[in-house]
């Protein structure tokens, strides 16, 4: 009786006193004669709901720290000098870890570290990116032919 009403909490905490998921797997359970399974079938749909409900806060948490201006993840820790270093040393025909081995974080608590060579990558490609987009802005092609 024990296990059966810590199983049922979170169902309550999930979805309300009726959840048709819940109500379904409780239904077919009931028709197994073994309890074993019909714990399980019961456990398994409750695990299954709870993990969509952590996804759906979690996202909701996403887009209400959007909302707020903030972003997420670890601080940037590149800056214009660090770009123009990694594009210099591209044009040199170097490669991305030697790249970020030359390279050295002057800001926030990583200062004096190597930047990975998958934060390199990213620096440079949306500085491509950027300067691709630039160029079809500005290119001759952009008018109509009658103008």
């Amino acid at each position: 009786m024990v296990a059966r009403e810590t199983a049922a909490r979170p169902a309550v905490h999930l979805c309300g006193p009726s959840c048709p998921e819940l109500e379904a797997a409780v239904k077919l359970a009931g028709e197994i004669r073994s309890s074993g399974v019909a714990v399980t079938l019961v456990l398994h749909a409750m695990s299954g709901m709870e993990r969509a409900y952590i996804r759906d806060r979690a996202l909701e948490g996403h887009e209400s720290t959007r909302k707020r201006g903030r972003t997420i993840g670890g601080a940037g820790v590149t800056d214009e000098s660090m770009l123009s270093m990694a594009l210099r040393l591209r044009d040199q025909e170097m490669g991305l870890r030697d790249i970020a081995k030359r390279l050295v974080i002057t800001t926030d608590t990583k200062k004096g570290r190597h930047p990975s060579p998958a934060t390199v990558m990213r620096m440079v490609r949306e500085h491509d990116e950027q300067a691709a987009a630039a160029a079809r802005a500005w290119s001759p092609g952009w008018c109509a032919a009658g103008v």
